[in-house]
């Protein structure tokens, strides 16, 4: 049996493209000949930390966990020890971040901002676009609290804290807004998984396709899996907001990332590059599991 460390972040959308696995719903098991006779013996294990989504990018970098959930701002960074996968991800279509100020208040240029990491895909665009903004980074959930305190003149909210914030604050600027005006029409990049490049190319094939096969269980599955996780009180949120957050972020364009969203990473890539933020990187095709060698070697 083999082990690794799959790390993802507690937000609801994480916590429920991964349960499918800890829930017992996808086969991880190989039939192997013992003493003459077939057995089935579980082949793949795994071995879950749930951590916010800046730690993930930060112990990624430091090669900590075999397979990780990151923000995609942070791939350039990882694109040497880490490959990308194809599965889990999350995009906006029309959402995303917020940019949020206490009501009527006026933001200076060199606003003191809240984000949520420096490696978050919110941060690079909120980079590009407040050029003079100070920043101070913080846990995602202290970012409201910030806000209404004083502490800093705004702060960008992301994951379930989009859909909920106090009556006090106002959205100054969506970062989907910020997104358009460099990639129109295209679906914005949030967050996706990557894998240590060190893992046998095989098993990276065989890893991806579980994750994957658990992104579309859970899909299909979605009002049975949310109770469970409800029920467990696995998610930080209520039913109604679960379903509101899983329909934009946990859907059918979770499962397997399509030729648009590559199209939105490639675009992504090239402003951060463009806006000395990121390192350069070549198409973002180059640097998926390459799926067809399991079919090359089985033929060959």
């Amino acid at each position: 049996m083999k082990k690794y460390k799959l790390a993802h972040s507690p937000d609801a959308d994480d916590i429920f493209m991964y349960y499918a696995i800890k829930f017992g719903w996808i086969n991880t098991h190989e039939w192997i000949m013992d003493n003459g006779k077939w057995k089935i013996q579980k082949k793949y294990e795994f071995e879950n930390t749930a951590e916010d989504i800046e730690t993930l990018n930060q112990k990624t970098l430091k090669n900590i966990y075999d397979i990780s959930a990151i923000s995609f701002g942070a791939y350039p960074f990882l694109k040497d020890e880490y490959a990308l996968l194809r599965c889990a991800v999350s995009f906006g279509y029309g959402y995303g971040p917020k940019l949020v100020k206490l009501k009527g208040k006026k933001l200076k240029p060199n606003f003191k901002v809240a984000l949520s990491g420096k490696y978050t895909t919110n941060a690079l665009l909120f980079k590009i676009y407040y050029p003079k903004a100070r920043i101070v980074y913080k846990n995602f959930l202290e970012i409201e609290d910030a806000v209404l305190s004083g502490e800093v003149d705004a702060g960008v909210l992301i994951h379930e804290s989009i859909l909920h914030f106090s009556e006090k604050l106002e959205v100054e600027k969506e970062i989907w807004d910020i997104w358009q005006e460099f990639a129109e029409g295209l679906p914005l990049p949030l967050g996706g998984m990557a894998i240590r490049r060190s893992i046998p190319l095989l098993d990276a094939i065989n890893i991806e396709n579980i994750l994957t096969k658990a992104v579309d269980i859970a899909n299909r599955h979605k009002n049975i899996l949310a109770k469970m996780l409800l029920e467990r009180k696995l998610v930080r949120v209520d039913d109604k907001t679960l379903d509101k957050y899983l329909d934009m972020y946990a859907n059918n364009k979770s499962v397997e990332m399509d030729e648009e969203q590559l199209n939105a990473l490639n675009k992504l890539f090239e402003i951060g590059y463009k806006h000395n933020l990121t390192p350069h990187m070549e198409d973002v095709r180059k640097y998926l599991i390459p799926k067809e060698y399991k079919t090359l070697r089985m033929e060959s």
